[in-house]
This record gives C-alpha cells, structure tokens and sequence, in this order.
C-alpha cells in the first residue's frame, strides 16, 4: 500500500493509522524502520528509496581481492519488508513541503505523520579532474572498477588518500581508505608482485585517521612504514589529471588514484525549508530532531549532530543515532516524552585482508588492539551476524 498527499494527517487520524515515511535503504533507514516497527506494532510504516535492496558497504574492501563478489553484497529486503510490514516506495526523494507533512518524490507525494530521513551523504567533487580518481565507496561499481583495474596493471603507483569537508570536520570516511590501502599491499603480497608496484599514502592532514585516537594514527603510520609505503601528508589537495596528484607540496604520478572526499547534505535537501550545517548537513539536536519542525528527525550520514569532532560517519555510529531517532518519533506519536539520545561511539577493525586492528574511542576512553588474524575473521562473522536480519 502506497500513500499519497491525500492520506490522513496526524491531526486528523487515529492512533492506530499513524504513518511514518523513512527516506533511505542503507544502515541508518533500516535500523530506523526495525527499531519503530518493534516500538509500534500498529504504526504504518513506508520506506522510500530507488531500489528496494541494501548495500553493504563496509565489505566493498574485500571485492578487489575476489574474499567477496558484488553479490553477496546486495541485499534484496523483499522478505524483510515483508516481515516487518513495512511498505516500499519506489522513488528518489526530491523535497519537502507542508513543514516536512508532505515528502516529495520522484513518484509522486507521500504524506506522513512522522519523518525521519536517513537518505545518507553525499561526497564532495570539487577538485579540478576529480574524475581520474575512484572514490571506492560509492558503492559495488566502484570496488569492482578497483578490482578490474588492478588485474590489468602490471606495476606502477597506486595512490590512495582521503579529504574532508573544511567546513564539516565530522564529515568524512577515511577508515576505508586505510583498510583499501592495506588490503591492496596485503593482496599484491599473496599473488607475488608487490615488488613491481609503489603504494603511496596521501591526505592533506598531518596526522591521518586522528579521529581515530592517537595510539590508532601511530599504529596505522607504523604499520606503512613496516609495509613500504610512502606517504604524502599535510599538503592541500590542489588537483588531478590522468595518473597525476597535485596538492600544495608537490605532484607524483599514479597509474591508479583511489580518492575519498569530504561529504556534504543530498542534493534534495536544497529543496527542503530544514536548517543546514556549515558543512550542507542537516542540523539535529541531542534527540536526532530536526531543530524548528515536528516530527522531523535524521539519522545517519545525512545529519550533522552534537559530539565531539572526532564523531565518526560510520554504520555503527548511523544505527545508535536511527535507534534514537525512531523512538523518539514513536514515543513522540504516542504523546509520550522525547527522552532518547544516542551514544557517541567509534568502534572498528581497520581489515588488511587477512588480520585486524582494533580500535575503538568514547569520549572518556580510546582502546587500539595490533592486528590479529581473528579480528579479520571476527569482521566477516560480524558480516554475516548484522545481514541475517535482513534476508
């Protein structure tokens, strides 16, 4: 069942008709649709995204080394919309109308009593011939792009960095980027032609993956120093050209560019009324509600919340923030108090292929594990843990 503009609206409906619109098929809008199904056995629920099927990205490091294929990566939620009862809207989300009542859409209006949007990010292209890189996680495409390219190359640089957005210091994703890194080197070692190939590291910050804490920067420097990469760090990104990085402290040539810019807000949200972070983001307060409008919240890479600015963009960080924001908009619903707030947690495993590090911060602790094999294992049973849900 569809909803259109014409659909009942809060004011006017009973509680058991109640009608939650999430934008966005990715960890934050489905975490967001199971945590308000589970709160709300009655409340009707419409997810809205291009295709009906979850991504999941954090294994598009695993595509160039063959551990998995596009595939296994692509999740069809069939069985879990309908397990969970939730209705799927076939569209792009286009705008906002009505102070966020009225979700436009690329097929047709759909009308809510409650919106949450998890539509995720959106990274920024600016540098002058940004297209003679890969930004790996753009999605399957891209990895398998990476993967292609590798099989063709018989040596060469590889060049691998990250940027961010200077007005946005949350909005990036640089963990990928170290564990494509690694995995790259890690690959090239089992098929046996590491020798012929250059690995430089590079990232206008002095100190990548600070946000990470900084026992995790001195580990993952090490880490390239014992694996003979060289790094280009604390020059501005300038440029590229076809097989050539141009930043502020020099210029090198690369056969291969793997690139991940800063992020800013979806397109869409331009033709929103909803506040902006500096950075394009929506603004959310400590609840994941959109400041000015009711029932409006956001989870996810889409928001720009209060924390610390090591805040990472991250799927875990995007499922606490959907936890939050689904029951507060339930509780809001059902006339109760908006009392929840999320959890400001960094956790991961920094993957090389073949073994782990552990790294993981609050803002009281930060802990860094050295890499075992049973964290790389642990990443991949964790895989099949957090998609059982969904199949």
């Amino acid at each position: 069942m569809l909803y259109t503009a014409a659909n009942t609206l809060a004011e006017e409906s009973p509680m058991e008709n109640r009608h939650i619109v999430i934008v966005g098929a990715g960890f934050a809008a489905l975490t967001a649709a199971r945590v308000a199904r589970k709160r709300d056995s009655s409340v009707n629920i419409t997810l809205v995204a291009p295709k009906a099927e979850f991504i999941y990205l954090p294994s598009l490091i695993w595509i160039p080394a063959g551990i998995r294929q596009p595939d296994d990566l692509r999740i069809p939620l069939d069985k879990f919309l309908r397990r969970q009862r939730i209705d799927f809207h076939p569209a792009e989300a286009t705008g906002l109308s009505d102070d966020g009542r009225i979700l436009r859409t690329s097929n047709g209006d759909l009308a809510n009593d409650g919106l949450i949007i998890a539509s995720g990010g959106r990274f920024l292209k600016k540098l002058p011939g940004i297209e003679h890189a890969i930004t790996p996680c753009e999605g399957i495409a891209a990895a398998v792009k990476i993967r292609d390219r590798l099989r063709e190359m018989d040596g060469g640089t590889i060049a691998i960095g990250f940027g961010g957005n200077p007005k946005e210091p949350s909005a990036m994703r640089g963990g990928p980027m170290f564990e494509f890194l690694f995995g790259i080197d890690s690959q090239l070692r089992r098929e046996g032609r590491r020798e012929r190939f250059k690995l430089v590291f590079f990232s206008p910050a002095p100190e990548p993956g600070k946000r990470l804490g900084p026992k995790a920067v001195k580990g993952l420097l090490d880490a390239m120093r014992k694996r003979g990469i060289d790094t280009h760090l604390g020059h501005k990104m300038k440029a590229f050209e076809a097989g050539r990085v141009i930043t502020e402290g020099g210029e090198f040539d690369a056969g291969l560019i793997l690139f991940m810019p800063g992020m800013t807000g979806n397109q869409w949200f331009d033709d929103t009324p909803l506040p902006r972070s500096p950075g394009g983001l929506l603004q959310a307060d400590e609840h994941c509600a959109v400041p000015g409008f009711e029932r409006v919240y956001v989870a996810g890479d889409s928001g720009s919340f209060p924390g610390p600015d090591w805040m990472p963009k991250q799927a875990h960080m995007a499922d606490l923030q959907a936890e939050a924001a689904a029951a507060n908009l339930t509780d809001e619903l059902a006339g109760r108090p908006v009392q929840a707030t999320f959890k400001v947690e960094l956790m991961c495993i920094v993957d090389s292929g073949d073994r782990g590090m552990f790294v993981s911060r609050t803002p009281t602790t930060s802990r860094v594990l050295p890499p075992f094999i049973v964290m790389h294992w642990l990443k991949r049973f964790f895989e099949w843990w957090y998609l059982r849900q969904y199949r």
